[in-house]
């Protein structure tokens, strides 16, 4: 099943080249390079430009060609694979622009399509170093000059691009006394300004992943500000951001696809060549389980991610829900998703130029902010704790936008363009992505009358369609919270995120699979090859009694090496990768000695009978830098 949006895609993935070569503009070794020195990806950014990435954020509407929200996840998901640090500094643009597509004037519209047409970098300035991601408390002030303009002061804190960003929109407390409406969005035009009179940057601050990314401040003093820089009316600019946030919160998905498609192909590459004691360590049942674990992982997060991004256009009045349960769900998997392959690693995880050329480590680091950005964890699990009473309701009811949703999983539907005002802060009428589990679940109890393959398949859904009702019903303790919310709370919001996300792969799968099967990835699709190990996954996520089928998930592995064989991208939509198929990464591997000649194999060499050295898989005497950066990352809140 050839699909659109892979195809734009596939069309980036051609002109960048092979990672693995030096040679290449775009490789791992330049990426390397660039991180170790701090060094903010320029030239990797002009090279993007060339082909024209800054028009997937411009609207078509606007000149642009940003024509559907699934084709932009999947280019940045190409540019994220190769180096999370280029996809951050160079997609900000897009979170920039985003509140003048919303509730700009066609005037702000047309002059900021014309500047990010020309490469002129845009940055989104919410958050402060006293409030983090609580909007409502920001202290950067907008004074009315008397003439229907501002003089705005304040200092905005860990923004990314706010010191190479030209323009920049800040939310502005524009009344004295806040409250909803009281902040206004200023599109801030650097360059009608006196630097040191008017504004000074902050200092990038460094961090330990994305290293060279501008993550840095800036200070405003009386800096004056045009009446016209008002995005969507004074007073408007939280209800502004809030809607945005749902545009950007979805598409930081393709930041952790890109991620986990970058670490489970290093960690398969490790497994397929490693040997202990004569074997090879993807012949050893602990490693083969991590390995398929994680490959269903990651086609759950680029299901639900698709899913979320068709709704976009299909029931953009429900984004509320699927954008906070894509932000959690699909961040917090890939970090699951790397944890496991570390320990399938080992030291190697942590070790530059032994493996994959250390690339490994650097997407840990990476990708670690990716769950911040935008609304951290809890931020996100809020936001469905603050719409229980209506998911729960539209349950009860069977509401929702039912017939968006299938729209939303039919790939072959093509998608209306997106009409901000159709954007809504609650999703009054519950979520039709869960309204049609039902469905789906008696679609495939159909299919597996005739298809006796799919019986596998069809006891999971079935028990996650049980589990659903139970969630809801737990959700009705909780209709009434506003503020103060329990901790018993966020964790119902986090099985919520698991049953949606079992009802879009459901959706996805009852839509696709009689096209899908005659494609490229038809093994996939066939019988329920992808399916009954993702929504087993899910079901283990939530805490249900004997969940983790071990026959879920063999021939899903065999897909997943077959993939990798052939060069293609392990997904649900046939993509190939640029770069010689089937050739392991890295140069400098140690890793295909055998154990006895090269030393510890990781701490699944234990349960397998081999001398694997201590469980933390770290060599003697060095430090454990997970720990290191986990007790030193990026605050919660911030707006990169």
């Amino acid at each position: 099943m050839e699909h659109p949006p892979y195809r734009v895609a596939q069309e980036l993935e051609s002109l960048l080249g092979d990672p693995e070569d030096p040679a290449t503009p775009f490789s791992h070794a330049r990426s390397l390079e660039l991180d170790e020195n701090e060094e903010f990806p320029a030239d990797l950014c002009r090279l993007l430009e060339g082909w024209g990435l800054q028009e997937f954020y411009i609207p078509a509407e606007h000149g642009g060609r940003l024509t559907d929200y699934e084709t932009v996840m999947q280019v940045m998901r190409v540019v994220a694979r190769r180096d999370l640090t280029v996809a951050v500094g160079h997609g900000k643009t897009y979170l920039g622009g985003v509140c003048v597509w919303i509730s700009g004037t066609p005037e702000q519209a047309r002059g900021l399509a014309a500047d990010i047409r020309a490469g002129v970098p845009v940055s989104l300035a919410l958050t402060e170093r006293a409030h983090g991601s609580d909007l409502l408390a920001g202290d950067v002030r907008g004074e009315s000059d008397g003439a229907g303009g501002w003089r705005i002061s304040g200092e905005k804190w860990l923004i990314n691009n706010a010191t190479r960003g030209s323009l920049l929109s800040v939310l502005t407390r524009t009344c004295e006394d806040g409250g909803p409406r009281g902040f206004t969005v200023l599109l801030v035009d650097k360059r009608r300004l006196a630097e040191g009179d008017d504004y000074r940057c902050v200092d990038k601050i460094r961090t330990h992943g994305i290293r060279g990314a501008d993550i840095s401040g800036i200070a405003f003093d009386g800096a004056p500000v045009p009446a016209d820089a008002a995005v969507g009316g004074e007073g408007g600019g939280v209800e502004t951001v809030l809607k945005a946030l749902q545009l950007t919160r979805t598409m930081c998905a393709s930041l952790s696809l890109g991620a986990a498609d970058h670490a489970l192909g290093i960690a398969l590459d490790f497994a397929e060549r490693r040997e202990l004691f004569g074997r090879r360590l993807i012949d050893l049942p602990q490693a083969r389980h991590v390995l398929a674990s994680a490959a269903a992982d990651v086609l759950t997060g680029e299901a639900l991610a698709t899913v979320a991004a068709r709704s976009v256009h299909t029931v953009p009045d429900e984004l509320s829900v699927a954008a906070a349960a894509t932000k959690y769900l699909v961040p917090t998997g890939t970090e699951g998703v790397i944890v496991e392959l570390t320990r399938l690693l080992g030291a190697r995880a942590f070790l530059k130029d032994v493996h994959a050329r250390g690339m490994f480590q650097k997407v840990d680091r990476d990708h670690r902010i990716v769950g911040l950005f935008d609304g951290n964890t809890l931020v996100n699990l809020n936001s469905l704790v603050n719409q229980f009473r209506s998911l729960s309701r539209g349950w009860l009811r069977g509401g929702g936008d039912t017939e968006g949703a299938v729209r939303a999983f039919d790939l072959s539907t093509p998608l209306p363009p997106l009409d901000p005002a159709r954007l809504s802060l609650v999703a009054r009428r519950g979520s039709g992505v869960m309204a049609t589990l039902p469905a789906s679940v008696a679609a495939l109890r159909a299919e597996a009358g005739r298809r006796p393959e799919l019986k596998g398949a069809l006891g999971a859904a079935e028990r996650l369609l049980a589990v659903t009702g139970r969630v809801h019903e737990e959700m009705d303790a909780y209709r009434a919270v506003v503020s103060d919310v329990p901790p018993a709370a966020f964790d119902v919001a986090r099985h919520y995120s698991l049953c949606l996300a079992g009802a879009a792969c459901l959706g996805l799968w009852t839509h696709n699979q009689r096209t899908a099967r005659a494609g490229r990835t038809g093994e996939l699709w066939r019988d329920g090859v992808w399916l009954w190990p993702v929504l087993d996954r899910l079901l283990v996520k939530l805490g249900e009694p004997d969940a983790g089928d071990p026959d879920a998930y063999p021939q899903l592995l065999e897909r997943l090496r077959a993939a990798r064989e052939a060069g293609e991208l392990f997904s649900l939509i046939p993509f190939s990768l640029g770069g010689s198929a089937g050739r392991p990464t890295g140069a400098s591997d140690a890793a295909a000695r055998p154990a006895h000649a090269s030393g510890g194999a990781g701490p699944l060499a234990r349960t397998s009978g081999g001398d694997g050295g201590p469980p933390a898989a770290v060599p003697q005497g060095q430090t454990d830098t997970r720990a290191a950066v986990g007790g030193t990352r990026t605050p919660e809140g911030t707006s990169c």
